[in-house]
Order: structure tokens, then sequence, then C-alpha cells
């Protein structure tokens, strides 16, 4: 019988509830120079200090980030699923101004957005810092702005993963799932970088995959029931806090911590304080009141007089280094996947 039939190339499995679609894997490194394209360029001067570390920052998932990277020339890097399709973006500091340079089906976007990602769209005048730990870094730190990328699913995906593990495990879990299922991003990245998957492919990731990444039956769980509503959870980068807020938790396994987290990133929202958060509490009633041990009501309460500020207050607080002593060793991470 050999060599009579071309063998079928294998994209479907069958598991205990019947047959699963597999999404193809994509190469890990394609041949150079068919992702790249034209690249397109923008400068922006913006007309505030800017630190572009503290802005960019908490994009990054880890120091090993399929989607963001530094370079030695002090150039961030980022990819992202834009509605026109995937793209990178470079951005370095040159003087007062901003050099980006974007590839991919979605630099056009990605440079229209590149002053919101940047803070344009943030208001630190309307805060007043009320205590001496926030004032002293609020002076030190005069390019922290609050950026907006738009992009929601892209901010909350990961932030479902990190629900209730240690960070380590779900950067590993970010990390694994992007290199497999991501696709290679456009533009000179050498095969280092991927754009996250598209709504679809998260849906036909198998379990058995979500498990070998450390992934619980819960979180993955979460994450399809998300990606199959993701236009309407792109929705909220346009709505208010707090009916973005609203739109996010109607998701069965989406609360105040996990919608927080995400609106931080893709509205910018400065007030939205992580509550649910391990070690937040903590840190804040330390560094305003000298309290290790304060819990969720307790931060709310030292916040209050930042309202609609919190977010802010709270990003300063954990600038400023006031943390308190370790009583205990580190969590020690599970590892789900030789369960």
């Amino acid at each position: 019988m050999s060599g009579r039939f071309a063998p079928r190339p294998v994209t479907r499995t069958t598991v205990r509830d019947g047959d699963t679609t597999v999404p193809p894997q994509t190469p890990r490194e394609p041949p150079a120079g068919t992702q790249a394209g034209p690249a397109r360029t923008r400068t922006w001067t913006p007309p505030w200090p800017l630190d572009l570390g503290l802005v960019l920052g908490p994009l990054r998932r880890g120091p090993a980030d399929p989607t963001f990277r530094t370079t030695p020339d002090g150039a961030f890097w980022r990819t992202s699923r834009t509605p026109a399709g995937p793209g990178t973006l470079r951005v370095a500091a040159r003087g007062g101004a901003v050099e980006a340079t974007a590839w991919g089906e979605g630099a056009e976007q990605l440079l229209d957005q590149l002053p919101p990602l940047l803070g344009s769209l943030d208001d630190p005048s309307a805060f007043e810092p009320r205590h001496r730990v926030v004032a002293e870094t609020w002076r030190r730190r005069p390019g922290l702005r609050l950026g907006r990328t738009g992009q929601v699913l892209e901010s909350l995906i990961p932030s479902i993963l990190e629900q209730k593990v240690t960070t380590d495990e779900a950067y590993r879990a970010w990390r694994l799932l992007l290199r497999k299922y991501g696709e290679p991003a456009p533009g000179p990245v050498d095969g280092r970088m991927h754009v996250m998957p598209c709504p679809r492919t998260w849906s036909l990731i198998p379990s058995w995959e979500w498990h070998r990444a450390g992934v619980d039956s819960k979180r993955s769980a979460t994450i399809l029931r998300a990606v199959r509503v993701a236009r309407r959870l792109e929705e909220a980068s346009e709505m208010p806090l707090v009916e973005a807020s609203a739109r996010l938790q109607l998701i069965p396994g989406i609360g105040p911590w996990t919608a927080a987290e995400t609106l931080q990133r893709s509205n910018g929202a400065p007030d939205a304080v992580s509550v649910g958060d391990y070690h937040l509490p903590s840190m804040v009633g330390y560094a305003l009141a000298g309290d290790r041990d304060a819990d969720d009501e307790a931060m709310l309460e030292l916040l209050a007089p930042y309202a609609g500020q919190r977010h802010r207050a709270a990003r300063l607080i954990l600038l400023s280094g006031t943390t308190p002593p370790r009583r205990a060793p580190r969590m020690t991470p599970r590892n789900i996947a030789a369960l």
C-alpha cells in the first residue's frame, strides 16, 4: 500500500467529549524577509516629560514575554493584534521626541495609536498627593503617564492567567502558549517575538496543551468564554470605567481584580484599583499607615482621598520601594503539568 495514498494532514483529534479541532502550528522561525514588509515611521513630541519604561513597563508579562522586548539601544518593542491585523511596534526616545517604527498589517493603526499608548489621554493634573511617600515619588517620577492600548483581549487573557497563581507560573504559561499558537511577529525580530493568537485559535487549543502550560481548567474555561464574545469585550475600551468593568465581569470567572488589571492597560483607567490582589493591600497599608496586615477594605479606606486617581496612587506607592519586610518564604509554584 506504500505510496498509493498521500497522507492526510492531521487537523483533528478525538477526546472524551468528542472531536476537537487542533489549529495547525506555525513555524517558529519563518524564512527571513517573508514577514517584514515595508516599515512605516512616525515621530511624535510629547509636551511633557516622558519615561518610556514607566509607561510601557506594565504591558510586559515577564522577562521573556514573546510580545515585548527591550534592546541595548534603549528601544522598546511590542506586538499587537489590531483590528487591521497583526503588527510590531518599535519605540525609542531621541532627545525630547519619540521615534516609532511599525511593521505588518496593523502598522498604520499602531502608529495612529502611539500618543494614547504613551499617555496623551491621561490627565495627571487631577491628581493631588496627600501622603509623604506618594508626594516624594510623584516628584521623582515626572515621566509617569498611564498609557492606553485600546485592546482589551490582549490584556485580559494574561490577567486571567495570573489569577491565584505566582507570577512565574503565569508568565511561563503566557510564554509557552504564545510561542506555540501565536503568529511570528512581522518585522526584523528574528523569530523571537510573536503576536497573540486570534480569538478562534485560542478557542481551539486542546485541553492537554493548557495542562502542559500549567493552566488549570478554571482559568482556561474563563479564557474560552471570553474569546467567544471577544468583539463585545473589545467595546469596553471605549466605555467609562464602571460600565467597562461591568461588561468584563459578565463573563463567569472574571472578577473585580481581573477587570481592573485589564482596564488599567487597555483604557488607561486612573481609578481602576486592583481589589483582591495578594500583595497590594499590605503594600499600600504599610506605605501609608505602617499597617502590613491591611486588607482590601483598609486599602480602599486609605486610598479614599485619591478617589478617581486610586490606580495612579497605587502605582506611585509600588514605585516608591516602600514595602513591608518579608515574614515568610515565597509561595512555592505548583506544577500543574505534572499532575
